[in-house]
């Protein structure tokens, strides 16, 4: 299957952001670096069907980046798991990496489990079992 949909976001330290992305799951598909070290891009996948796209923030003052200002913090995204139990795999894995916990695994009505964490520049993430209808 091809990944058709990419989150996209940007981290003022993209080295934190790319540790905790791999302790939840996400596997390096690339990171591109500019001369300074600062992350142009990078590719994270989520399983087969997706990932995230993300680089450093650029600043106003950037000269090569001036129109398209950037911040980080301000993203959430929701991941489909297989199975009920990774939920809680995952909820403790964040954790563990350094999320603040935001909603521990719970039992949904609508079908499912989920929880909720949120990364270190404020950014929120939410683990599922229910793959949407």
């Amino acid at each position: 299957m091809n990944r058709q949909l990419f989150h996209a976001m940007q981290f003022d330290d993209a080295d934190a952001a790319i540790a905790f992305l791999t302790a939840v799951g996400f596997r390096d598909n690339g990171v591109h670096r500019d001369e300074s070290g600062a992350v142009v891009h990078a590719q994270f996948d989520w399983r087969e069907t997706g990932g995230v796209m993300f680089g450093s923030v650029r600043r106003a003052d950037d000269p090569d980046d001036s129109d398209f200002l950037r911040t980080s913090g301000h993203a959430a995204c929701y991941c489909v798991l297989a199975a009920d139990d990774e939920v809680d795999a995952t909820f403790e894995r964040a954790v563990a990496a350094g999320a603040t916990p935001v909603q521990a695994p719970t039992d949904q009505d609508y079908g499912g489990r989920s929880c909720t964490v949120r990364d270190a520049e404020g950014n929120q993430w939410s683990f599922g079992s229910y793959p949407g209808a």
